[in-house]
This record gives structure tokens, sequence and C-alpha cells, in this order.
């Protein structure tokens, strides 16, 4: 098949190695371990993630979720884990699809739909679909932060929709978009962002 071609994954592929593990930190999956796949998939941090989450916590009940680049799975699974109903994870690699199967199987996490697909194909090819809440972290070395975030503001933001994007530095953001949160590491630049200063406004004075 070739890449970018659409494929609903049901069966995984042949099994990959694992490279460590990453803990989901809340909700009914709380604690149980993750495996990182082990093709250089990079993973949030811990400290990170939990930021993230007590942003989220708002937006999280009853959310339909979008991981465009998933990679190991867990920001989606903690969505899914802390109350989210919905949650569609994109990989094009067969061996990270391989990964995902396996993880949506030992949670037990039905309400995952996994798909073989390069994330800015699907964006275009795809019917936009309103989403509460979309993850943005790709690979880091492949600068695609900003031009995700540009398909999207296409149509794929419910009305109180957020997006949450991590990447080595500051990305462009959509005309008329907003930081609503930001946070830093030494090597990362994670952040909520959304096409509603209204919303910004109304959030500004939360901790």
């Amino acid at each position: 098949m070739k890449r970018g071609a659409r494929q609903a994954a049901t069966r995984p592929p042949a099994a990959a190695g694992h490279a460590g593990s990453v803990r989901i930190i809340g909700g009914r999956w709380r604690g149980r371990r993750v495996p990182v796949p082990a093709n250089d998939v990079r993973p949030s941090a811990d400290r990170v993630r939990e930021t993230l989450f007590n942003w989220l916590a708002r937006w999280l009940p009853g959310a339909r979720c979008l991981d465009l680049f998933a990679g190991t799975g867990v920001l989606g699974f903690e969505a899914l884990s802390r109350g989210a109903r919905g949650l569609t994870l994109l990989d094009r690699e067969p061996a990270v699809i391989a990964h995902l199967i396996d993880v949506r199987a030992r949670l037990e996490a039905e309400a995952a739909e996994i798909l073989r697909y390069d994330a800015l194909a699907w964006l275009a090819a795809t019917p936009p679909t309103p989403y509460d809440i979309v993850f943005v972290d790709p690979p880091f070395d492949a600068g695609l932060a900003s031009a995700a975030l540009a398909a999207l503001a296409g149509g794929w933001l419910a009305d109180d929709g957020v997006v949450y994007v991590e990447a080595p530095a500051a990305p462009a953001l959509p005309p008329g978009w907003v930081t609503l949160r930001e946070g830093r590491t030494r090597q990362t630049v994670y952040a909520l962002v959304a096409p509603q200063p209204v919303l910004a406004n109304r959030i500004s004075g939360e901790d």
C-alpha cells in the first residue's frame, strides 16, 4: 500500500520491539504502563502531560479527541482514561500501528479508532469532522506543527475546541488563533491553542 493511503487498523502487523514505557497518570487506567515503540518515538514527559491534563480538565468529560501523530498513543489513551468519549489515533508507521492496536487491546479501549495514515494527507482528504480536543505532537525533526495547525483551521475543531501542540519552538498559529496556555522545557515548547479569543479571555484568570 502506498504511504498515506488509508487503512483502518483492525489486525496488527508483525510485533515491534519496545524501548521502555510511560505511565498513564490519571483516571480509570491510572498507573497502567504504555510501552514505547523502539522506532524513535518520543513520548511527552510525565511532568508535561500532567500539566497538559490539568489544563484540559474542563474539556475532557465526553470529549471527542484526535491524536494526529500518535506515536506511543499515551496522550490519547490518557484522555480516554480521564473521561473522553471517543478517540481517533493516526500514525503512518506500521510498527507504531501494531503497537497502538496492542495497547488498545490491553486497556480494552473500545472507544479508540486507529488509522494508518499520514496526518496531513488525512486532513486534506477527509471531510472535516469537529473534534473537542486535538493533539499535535509530530516528530521534532519533521517541522509539521505549523502545517498541521493550518489544516485544522479548516473546520476540524468544535465551537469550544482546543488544540495541544508540542514542538521544539513555538509554531506559527493560523490567523485569529490564540495561545491559551504555554509551558517550556529545555527541549520543547508546549501549548494549548484555539481559534476563539473569547474563550481565551474567559479562562485567562484560571490557574
